[in-house]
């Protein structure tokens, strides 16, 4: 997998430059140009806050198709517990999981179990390591890639675990191959996903070299398919005793629930990625020394209020929340089970995730700092409201988008005014001042002396 990837993406034709993405964007990773917004590929996080606040849609994310799983002999579903709220009355997980066979899929592994793993790999860790303090989820690939751009000093306190989505698809895997005595490299693993973040992560993956996903599905996508297998008369429910996950790990959908699972004192969840920014500043600043772990999730509500579902997050959490108190549990993961993953997967990171310097003016020291002593100048003359009508998120980014060559302090209508004043006056102070020999009633022409 060469070069970088984006779920997230603009559709031009759509695009009718109206500066909303702008604001919303947590990188600044939109400027609006000629009329169309463009995405800095270095600076997006694909949190898709994007995709929900354009009016037009000309912000999309890429998923694959669900024909694409033909592509692969055999075929496994992974769907994300965010799945089980976009269905009304639901009584049954059984009737999802048997719904995604009849679609075309051989086997179907539910995210939530991987999900219990993960809860479970996590607790061993804090046992048997010392993790750095407070313990920063790393199960949401955009806020990873936040603390990438914007929080590197944070990249030591996020949990060397990998995602549940990757844990889910390395024991379906690994176990559809014993089962039926196929070769891995056969089958295919497809996540049915509620945002773009995470079908950009199969793709470059966060913490391991290679992803063991082998495609994204959205549940946009899949939702109207697998309503109508789920909902015939002659296609019932024939397959009980599917679903493995515990009540904890299907909670891992709503914020909090990884938290819950993790059966920690003193946890913090918080959803919304302006809210997350607001906890992450306070844990670099050392204001929640006292805090164990800390729970961010890009989306409202958690993964149900991505940008790729079918229902209403708040809508969705409710929905999974009296699933939930209807259906029996499931037996936890016990120790002997643990014992025998922990043998046979390593679910730690096995590559080291860096910062992304985003803020470089220049690779030469002595370019680039000329080049802050100059962003500071321009900033410094820059009216300071920050309202986007230049195509910059802000006053500081068209500073920085001046200083790289990519624009002129002019896209700013205050300055703009400013200089259209100033030509008037001079225009004025030059009219008054023309030579004897012009009529300045007429300063297009010559007026002869009788």
């Amino acid at each position: 997998m060469q070069g970088y990837y984006h779920s997230v993406t603009l559709d031009e034709d759509k695009c009718m430059g109206c500066t909303n993405c702008i604001k919303r964007c947590p990188t600044e990773a939109i400027r609006v140009r000629d009329g169309k917004a463009y995405i800095i590929a270095e600076r997006c996080i694909d949190c898709g806050e994007c995709i929900r606040i354009c009016p037009y849609h000309a912000k999309i994310a890429v998923t694959d198709p669900l024909d694409a799983i033909d592509d692969y002999r055999y075929k496994i579903a992974l769907p994300a517990p965010t799945l089980y709220g976009q269905f009304e009355n639901l009584t049954s997980i059984d009737s999802v999981l048997n719904g995604l066979r009849l679609l075309g899929f051989d086997d179907v592994f539910e995210v939530a179990r991987g999900a219990d793993f993960a809860t479970e790999y996590t607790k061993y860790q804090i046992k048997h390591t010392n993790p750095k303090r407070p313990i920063i989820s790393s199960s949401c690939p955009a806020v990873v890639r936040l603390i990438q751009v914007r929080f590197p000093e944070l990249i030591s306190n996020l949990a060397d675990v990998q995602s549940p989505m990757e844990i889910a698809a390395q024991i379906a895997k690994d176990e559809f191959s014993r089962k039926h005595g196929v070769d891995i490299e056969e089958i295919g693993a497809f996540f049915i996903t509620p945002c773009a973040a995470k079908a950009t992560s199969i793709r470059n993956p966060l913490g391991t070299e290679e992803s063991s996903v082998d495609g994204a599905i959205s549940i946009l996508d899949i939702f109207g398919p697998l309503s109508l297998v789920m909902n015939k008369d002659d296609n019932p429910c024939t397959t009980i005793g599917l679903r493995k996950s515990t009540l904890k790990g299907v909670g891992w959908a709503n914020s909090g629930g990884e938290g819950t699972s993790l059966d920690i004192a003193s946890y913090l969840a918080v959803d919304g990625i302006p809210n997350v920014i607001k906890v992450l500043e306070e844990i670099e600043n050392g204001k929640l020394s006292d805090l164990d772990f800390f729970e961010g999730l890009a989306c409202v509500g958690g993964c149900v209020g991505g940008p790729l579902v079918f229902e209403n997050n708040y809508v969705a959490q409710n929905r999974l929340r009296k699933l939930i108190s209807k259906i029996e549990d499931s037996e936890p993961i016990d120790r002997k089970e643990f014992n025998m993953a922990l043998e046979k997967y390593d679910w730690k990171f096995n590559k080291e995730i860096l910062p992304k310097p985003i803020m470089r003016l220049d690779d030469d020291i002595s370019s680039a700092i000329k080049k802050m002593e100059e962003l500071e100048r321009i900033y410094a003359d820059l009216p300071g409201l920050d309202c986007g009508s230049c195509g910059s998120p802000s006053c500081r980014a068209l500073a920085e988008d001046i200083v790289r060559g990519y624009t002129t302090e002019f896209d700013c209508i205050i300055k703009l005014r400013e200089k259209i004043r100033n030509l008037a006056r001079e225009f004025g102070e030059l009219s008054d001042n023309l030579p004897t020999g012009m009529d300045r009633s007429d300063t297009g022409g010559l007026k002869h002396e009788d």
